[in-house]
């Protein structure tokens, strides 16, 4: 029998009253595990409803309420701000740093906030900034980077933030150099509104407003040698030179005893063997066309010296004409040049015999038309016109530069003067920028020098040390002004020619050994630098442009 009014099992049972406590408790540690769950605001900051503020935390910390939209940093103890630091705030709408310690914004920092407007880095000791720093900011419309030590920006760094509507760069130290270029273009096409903001730096734009700037106020393209095909044989000198519009080169080689003619492969793009002119401990190889007729002077130290011409039909060069040997008995270097509608070439003889030779064509050969002197050792031979008038510069072991003008009257070179206090020049070479005239001087040991032509004589403008200098080559490609000095004993060193001071600056050194003679030849729209080597492989260089910008 059952007693009244109770149940048995069911709801009403032991069973029922266990099960209710069970429910009961499994509810109520439910509830306490999601309170565990829900995240705190983190040590080291305060929270309130949505706001958080951090102060001299080491870290960026990973958990804060759900509900916080604004979040704030001050005086932080973390040196850098890493990718991926706020993936786990993405209802953020504001966040702020300010007076922290970190130096660096890195790639991907702010990535997971899809909702982000307002950035604030201010104070801080920011010194670089990722090019990818912002990535993902597509909400974005108030961004300052104000008082920190920025002098420049990556390219860039603002791509994608097409809300932006403010931005604040004030208080830092920009450089306004070809790096910051992209900022002033940006400047130009954006929505955005930027404060007056000045240049640091350099001095052409120091402390002009970077929101005046234009894109032409930067000049940001310049060059350099690149080095791309080396030949396997030893040179003296290289000339360029071109016959029937076809481009070729020719080197001199003295101990294989040949001129080796080049030409350019437009299939392969490299410089390719055309012909050679077999010859006697060779010193130049000087091309010379006149009337489309290919003629060669090649200037030997043994066995004379000849003249060759290419004989089109037979497809290979002549010997026409031996040189008087009486005259050119150690030839150093050849020089062509025309005088009103007539061809001359001229060689700087270097033995105490024999004596530097003006020669002329007549129609049928050339023949010696005048001796400019003898006894004098002469190492380099220039024609040059000064004041419209046709000059030579003969440098020799002996004496100083001297310079001789063509007499029109008796169609003679007249001897007009020297250069003072240059003893022991090896060669000189000539150049003009913006009209004014220019020689370098080499001097093997000591100082070589860049000098101008004033009206009356030439006056120093530049000293450069030579060390075992043979070559001292000015060099002019395009807009650009080179001087080349060589050295034996060290690095070859390209010096570029800066407008605004005049002078040339060193912007490149060049590994040749021995170097003697520098050409350039233009082709298929480049610009190559060949480059003789007495020592070692003859070297060829192309110009490359390069956007400073980029």
């Amino acid at each position: 029998m059952g007693y009244p009014g109770r149940a048995v099992g069911g709801w009403g049972g032991w069973g029922g009253w266990t099960l209710l406590v069970w429910v009961a408790a499994v509810t109520l540690l439910s509830a306490e595990g999601r309170r565990v769950r829900q995240p705190r605001c983190p040590v080291g900051c305060i929270c309130t409803k949505d706001n958080a503020l951090c102060e001299n935390v080491q870290s960026v910390p990973h958990t804060f309420p759900s509900d916080v939209v604004s979040l704030s940093f001050v005086k932080s103890g973390f040196h850098e701000i890493t990718g991926g630091s706020f993936v786990h705030t993405p209802a953020l709408q504001l966040l702020l740093f300010t007076a922290n310690s970190f130096d660096l914004i890195d790639e991907g920092a702010f990535l997971g906030l899809p909702h982000l407007e307002y950035l604030f880095i201010e104070n801080n000791k920011i010194a670089s900034i990722s090019p990818f720093a912002f990535r993902g900011l597509k909400a974005l419309i108030h961004l300052s980077l104000a008082y920190n030590n920025l002098e420049t920006l990556p390219k860039d760094v603002f791509k994608g933030m097409d809300a932006l509507t403010k931005v604040d760069l004030r208080g830092n130290n920009l450089i306004c150099d070809c790096k910051l270029k992209w900022l002033v273009e940006w400047m130009h096409y954006t929505n955005a509104t930027l404060d007056q903001i000045y240049c640091s730096g350099p001095p052409i734009h120091q402390g002009k407003k970077i929101n005046d700037l234009l894109p032409n106020s930067f000049d940001c393209i310049t060059a350099e040698f690149a080095s791309y095909q080396s030949l396997k044989f030893e040179s003296i000198s290289v000339e360029a030179f071109i016959f029937g519009k076809d481009q070729y080169i020719v080197f001199p080689q003295p101990f294989a005893g040949t001129c080796s003619f080049l030409e350019w492969d437009h299939v392969e793009m490299t410089f390719r063997t055309f012909d050679t002119i077999e010859s006697t401990s060779t010193v130049v190889c000087k091309p010379m066309v006149i009337d489309n007729h290919l003629f060669v002077i090649v200037a030997q130290l043994f066995g004379g010296s000849h003249i060759y011409k290419r004989d089109s039909s037979a497809n290979k060069f002549i010997k026409i004409q031996d040189i008087d040997i009486l005259k050119i008995r150690k030839p150093n270097d050849v020089e062509t040049f025309m005088i009103d509608g007539e061809s001359f070439f001229v060689i700087a003889d270097s033995s105490k015999a024999g004596s530097t030779t003006v020669y002329k064509w007549n129609g049928n050969g050339f023949y010696s038309h005048q001796s400019l002197h003898p006894w004098y050792r002469d190492t380099d031979v220039e024609y040059l016109e000064i004041s419209n008038k046709p000059h030579l510069i003969l440098s020799s072991s002996s004496q100083r530069p001297v310079v001789y003008q063509w007499n029109r009257g008796q169609k003679k070179f007249d001897r007009r003067t020297d250069i003072p206090e240059m003893e022991d020049v090896f060669s000189v070479k000539h150049f003009g920028v913006q009209g004014d005239l220019f020689i370098c001087l080499t001097r093997f040991i000591g100082d070589s020098k860049v000098m101008r032509w004033d009206g009356a004589m030439f006056k120093e403008v530049q000293t450069f040390p030579s060390r075992g200098s043979m070559v001292f080559q000015p060099v002019s490609i395009g807009k650009w002004q080179y001087a080349i000095l060589g050295s034996d004993y060290s690095l070859t060193q390209v010096y570029q020619w800066d407008t605004k001071t005049d002078q040339f600056v060193q912007s490149q050194e060049l590994n040749i050994q021995a170097p003697r003679a520098f050409s350039v030849v233009s082709i298929d729209d480049r610009v190559f630098l060949f480059a003789s080597s007495f020592k070692g492989k003859t070297q060829i260089y192309e110009h490359l442009m390069i956007d400073l910008s980029n």
